[in-house]
């Protein structure tokens, strides 16, 4: 193989560093996750030590602690990690890394040490990375894409299965929205129908029997009102929990004008007006195919 100069190779090398300098200041960047934040949102349960393992290194995704370090992409973002940067490339120049140390959950992987090894890594293109694992297990999986907003998305569905009950009358249940306000909302429908059912029995509801009567009598009459009078088909993007508010809001509207409707008048109420907001692009890209298998 051709053998290039000392001081071709060193001036390449400037370059190069010349490069990473213009994009750390021009770029936007995307930030790393932050482990504790994960853990705090998806409630982790469990570790366990794995040993070192080579892994993909455009798998890991996240730090312990340095997410004001380097970007997604493990570009220094201050100029002092830079510095560092470079003395790690200038020490490796075979790519004959130590083993870093990782969380690893859900086959993602977040830094405790060795980001600037990462980072040199990633910027020669090399594909593994020797690395010592520790396992976690979270009560909710980290969601495809692993980006704060579909993280967020997570949490405020956990949060909703338990404060409403679901979990416990419906475990298998999983109700998918485009945007994590959804979740509030139908919590406060939930507690709106106990209310009125408390009356109806005269007696006091666990929540977990008040979102069971809930799901049967209220949600799934109206997703399949919705599947019937296609409303699903006018808006293919939305979920069927989008849906659902959508037109609960419009019934609620109605009310001073026809009084209680009951679902399949509300349905084709919602289908006649205004259409419903597109959802967010975030979560376009998934949200209709999940919530199409889904309940």
């Amino acid at each position: 193989m051709r053998r290039i100069p000392r001081t071709v190779g060193a001036a390449l090398k400037r370059e190069g560093y010349r490069r990473l300098a213009n994009v750390v200041k021009r770029r936007r960047p995307q930030p790393l996750l932050n482990l504790d934040d994960v853990g705090r949102r998806l409630h982790i349960f469990e570790q366990s030590y794995v040993g070192i393992r080579p892994i993909r290194v455009d798998a890991i995704v996240g730090t312990l602690g340095r997410e004001g370090d380097f970007d997604r992409d493990f570009v220094p973002m201050r100029s002092q990690v830079e510095q560092r940067w470079r003395r790690v490339d200038e020490a490796f120049p075979e790519g004959d890394f130590p083993p870093i140390t990782v969380y690893e959950l859900d086959g993602r992987y977040f830094v405790v040490d060795g980001h600037h090894r990462v980072a040199v890594a990633r910027r020669r293109g090399i594909e593994y990375i020797d690395a010592e694992i520790t396992r976690l297990r979270t009560r909710w999986p980290l969601p495809e894409g692993a980006d704060l907003g579909r993280i967020i998305m997570v949490e405020q569905q956990r949060v909703f299965m338990d404060e409403s009950g679901l979990e416990r009358a419906r475990p298998e249940v999983r109700i998918e929205f485009s945007r994590p306000q959804g979740y509030i909302e139908l919590l406060e429908q939930i507690k709106v129908h106990g209310f009125h059912l408390m009356q109806e029995r005269q007696r006091v509801l666990p929540m977990g029997e008040i979102a069971g009567d809930w799901y049967d009598n209220v949600y799934l009459p109206t997703v399949r009102a919705i599947k019937r009078d296609g409303l699903w088909e006018l808006f293919p993007n939305a979920t069927k929990a989008d849906l659902y508010l959508w037109v609960s809001e419009r019934r609620r509207e109605l009310f001073p004008e026809l009084g209680g409707m009951d679902i399949d008048q509300a349905v084709r109420a919602a289908r006649d007006s205004t259409p419903v907001p597109r959802p967010r692009a975030a979560a376009k890209r998934t949200a209709a195919k999940r919530d199409r298998g889904g309940d």
